[in-house]
């Protein structure tokens, strides 16, 4: 009689960490395809030789944003290649002046102001640092949002527990004070919240 107490006991815990650890991460996060696939290794790499910030400028800001189509254009206005993504890169939005509507990876909530100047002209701190290696990326991964805050995935991470296998696992306030911590850099709420 106790065996089967142990046993619906492990049955009901397993099923309960399946739940929590897997089946409701899946059904918080929908995912979108990119509007178009897009090779990071591509143009960073030999062939093109183009580092983050000739894509991602600083805006007046701070901000560093998604390249605007003029950075696309000049080598893109006639397919480099035979791929679909290539074929509708110039069809759908160069040969129409339209900007593509890329979904971002790291916006942050409303309520959070970020700066990437200081973080990369003062600190010297590396794209890789915090966005991971994109750049060796041949694809974009889809974008996941979740159904409830309406967050990018990438802010909290993608593992459900509170370990950090990366330094560019999430994009949590919790990550940016522990950098912070790590180099003597003081804080305030009113740095980043305002």
């Amino acid at each position: 009689m106790r065996h089967r107490g142990f046993l619906a006991f492990g049955i009901g815990l397993g099923t309960a960490l399946f739940c929590g650890w897997i089946a409701f991460p899946y059904a918080l996060y929908r995912q979108t395809e990119q509007p178009i696939q897009f090779s990071h290794k591509i143009h960073t790499g030999e062939k093109a030789g183009l580092t983050c910030e000739e894509c991602h400028a600083l805006t007046a800001e701070g901000r560093l944003g998604l390249p605007k189509l003029d950075k696309c254009a000049p080598c893109h206005s006639e397919p480099q290649g035979k791929t679909t993504a290539e074929k509708l890169l110039v069809d759908r939005y160069v040969s129409k002046g339209r900007e593509v509507p890329w979904l971002v990876y790291a916006r942050q909530p409303e309520n959070v102001y970020f700066s990437h100047a200081p973080h990369i002209k003062l600190a010297q701190i590396k794209c890789e640092r915090c966005h991971g290696p994109h750049g060796d990326t041949g694809s974009l991964r889809p974008f996941e949002q979740s159904r409830i805050s309406t967050y990018s995935r990438d802010i909290h991470g993608r593992s459900v527990l509170p370990i950090r296998r990366t330094e560019w696992g999430s994009m949590t306030m919790d990550d940016c004070s522990r950098c912070h911590r790590e180099r003597g850099v003081q804080e305030s709420c009113l740095t980043c919240h305002k």
